[in-house]
Parts: C-alpha cells; structure tokens; sequence
C-alpha cells in the first residue's frame, strides 16, 4: 500500500482517496492520474458506495500543484495530452453519483485547488492555503480552474485569483466561498468520523438525487430545475427509504439504510 500514488480506505460505504506523494508535496503527474482514473472505475461500479473523501498525505500538502518537472519541457501537443488526461479524470471524479468532499491540509494550489473544485464541497484545516499561481510560472491553469473556480466563487474572484496567482488563507478561502468549513488540523480526521457516520446514516437513493438534482438542475433553467426535483422526489418513494425513515422517525428511533 506504502507504494501506491492513491491509497484507499472504506468505512460503512465511504471511500477516503489519499493521493501519496509526501516527498513531492502531493504533486500531481501522469502516474497520479493514471492511477486515479483506475481507482475511479472501481467505484463507479461500487453499488454501495455513500460518499467519496479526498486527501493528501503527510503534514505539508494537500496537493501543492502539477509536477513541474514534468511539465517544464513539454511541447504544446504533450501539454494538451497532459490537460486532458486531468480534465477527463476530474470530470468523473465530479460526475461519481454521491457526495465527493475534499479535505484539505496544507498547500491547495494550482492542480490541487482544481482537485478540491472538482469536488463538492471542501473542508480546510487552518494551515490551508490556496492559489492557482499558474501565471507566475508562465501558463495559465489546465485542469478546470478557469471554468469550475468562477462558478464556486464568482467571476472577479477567480479573475482575481487567476491573474494575480496570490495565495489566500483558510479564512479568505471560507469568507468567498471556496470552502464550506475551516477548523484546526487536528480536528480534520475526527470531522472525517462525524462526516462519515452522517453521510452513511441517511438514504443512498436519497442522497444520490439530491446532487443529481444539484447538479443537473444548475444547467437548466428555473422552471426546467423544479421539474426535475419533482421528479425525483416522487422516485424516491419507489423504494423503501421513505418507509424505513419516516418510521423511523414516527417511532423515535434511528433508521436503517
């Protein structure tokens, strides 16, 4: 396990990816993709997957970035090929049916900030930091930022962020709407227990047409949206979910998914 690039963790149904590269602060190249994109198509197939975490080993990084080295010497065709292997490996990341949540420790810059908005929602330790510094190093980011960061945060601030290659704080990074919670490092592994135990706890069906309605419905317009929750609101009581919780509920017990 020590020598893999993804290592993977289940509990109750919710898989923890840690991309492990420590030495390299978590940087990202072709061998981390590739590897990814296989631990991808295990879970696309998982039926019983509930939620999908991601990290970074070690104390230092969530992702610190692309790996430079490799990048430095590319051509234009090699740097195209490079994207697109990204893009497509973060596209199903994104696109898995359930919750995928990025818990960020350290350095989340460039491709590692791309990771976490590709993700659903992040969760930050208190030594974060964030930035797509691409301009600095003469390129611009390639593995979504320019697209997936102005819908999380806004035009102007991912403009901001993108043109100057500044790097903010956990703080700044919750205050524009980056991440959804910042707490003390040490806290992180014991929020991935809490988070864990929730997101196990209620309805797969449930939670699963909740993102779809989330996300299909963001590309629709109003009338088109509501529809769609419409829909899958009366699919859920297709199943037993519905039963099962409101009993549960009804009978002042905790219910069982």
């Amino acid at each position: 396990m020590s020598d893999n690039l993804i290592i993977v963790d289940e509990n109750a149904g919710v898989v923890r990816l840690t991309i492990s590269r420590p030495k390299a602060l978590n940087a990202l190249n072709s061998a981390v993709f590739t590897e990814l994109a296989s631990v991808l198509t295990d879970l696309e197939t998982h039926h019983d997957l509930r939620a999908v975490l991601i990290t970074g080993a070690g104390e230092k990084a969530f992702v610190a970035g692309a790996d430079i080295a490799e990048m430095r010497d590319m051509t234009p065709e090699q740097a195209r090929a490079f994207a697109g292997q990204a893009l497509q490996t973060l596209k199903r990341l994104e696109a898995l049916p359930v919750p995928v949540v990025a818990l960020v420790n350290g350095f989340c810059l460039g491709g590692g900030c791309e990771i976490a908005l590709a993700c659903d929602w992040a969760v930050a330790s208190d030594n974060a930091m964030f930035g797509q510094p691409e301009v600095g190093l003469g390129i611009i980011p390639g593995f979504g930022a320019t697209q997936r960061l102005p819908r999380r945060v806004g035009p102007a601030m991912a403009l901001d962020l993108a043109t100057t290659g500044r790097k903010i704080d956990a703080t700044e990074a919750l205050r524009i709407g980056l991440v959804n919670r910042v707490m003390p490092r040490d806290a992180l592994d014991a929020y991935t227990e809490e988070l864990t135990t929730q997101l196990s706890g209620n309805g797969p069906v449930a939670v699963r047409s909740a993102k779809q309605a989330v996300h299909d419905g963001l590309d629709q317009d109003l009338d088109s949206a509501l529809a769609l929750e419409t829909s899958l609101f009366a699919l859920c009581f297709a199943g037993e979910e519905p039963r099962e919780g409101m009993g549960a509920f009804i009978e002042k017990r905790k219910p069982s998914f």
